[in-house]
């Protein structure tokens, strides 16, 4: 019996390993900085940045038919930028992280199972950390690697929609689109801020075994 429960689950952790797929995307981030300050009063003079974005990781079906998870490392830059009659300024922050969640193909289905073009649509959740800020106020740059409404453990929940299109047995390349807003959970401080993220993704997937 024992030896019976050992192969299945080898042959489990087999089918596992053979349907993973590592995937490469990149791209950019179009954000909008949602900011209140002790009174509670937002800054209309801030405006949207761009930055680019790098993630790596795995693909793998959960078993559930047409549903697949996905984990990686992230790195995202939320960039913004303000002006008023007196001062200019820019933000720069980059933030490193881990990435999970699950998609679900809109085109297969039980006869066609595999097919060179696909739509995809996904939900996420980014879990990352601040790992290099900076603020240029008129030509002077200050750190914001400890401001609290910068800093900490950033929840990112996301949306999104790619097409994918298989150029080889082995190989696919994506475009995407995703929206995300940000929460930071461990800011205590009056000063509250948050991203809201329109993403443009560009992507490659290989097959590794």
């Amino acid at each position: 019996m024992i030896k019976k429960h050992s192969l299945l689950l080898l042959l489990l952790v087999s089918a596992n390993l053979f349907s993973q797929e590592i995937y490469f995307n990149t791209g950019k981030n179009y954000t909008k900085y949602s900011y209140k300050d002790t009174n509670d009063q937002s800054n209309s003079d801030i405006q949207k940045g761009t930055g680019s974005f790098y993630e790596v990781g795995f693909v793998k079906p959960t078993g559930i038919n047409k549903i697949f998870y996905e984990y990686g490392v992230s790195f995202n830059e939320y960039n913004a930028i303000g002006s008023n009659t007196v001062d200019s300024y820019r933000w720069e922050s980059n933030y490193l992280g881990i990435h999970g969640g699950l998609s679900y193909s809109l085109l297969t289905n039980k006869t066609k199972p595999i097919r060179k073009f696909d739509i995809l649509a996904g939900i996420g959740l980014n879990v990352s950390t601040l790992v290099y800020g900076k603020q240029e106020i008129n030509g002077i740059y200050y750190s914001l690697m400890k401001q609290k409404e910068f800093s900490g453990i950033i929840l990112e929940p996301s949306l999104g929609l790619a097409a994918k299109y298989a150029f080889s047995a082995s190989g696919a390349i994506s475009l995407g689109y995703n929206f995300s807003r940000s929460i930071n959970i461990t800011n205590t401080s009056e000063e509250k801020l948050s991203f809201r993220t329109n993403q443009l993704e560009l992507g490659l997937c290989f097959k590794i075994n």
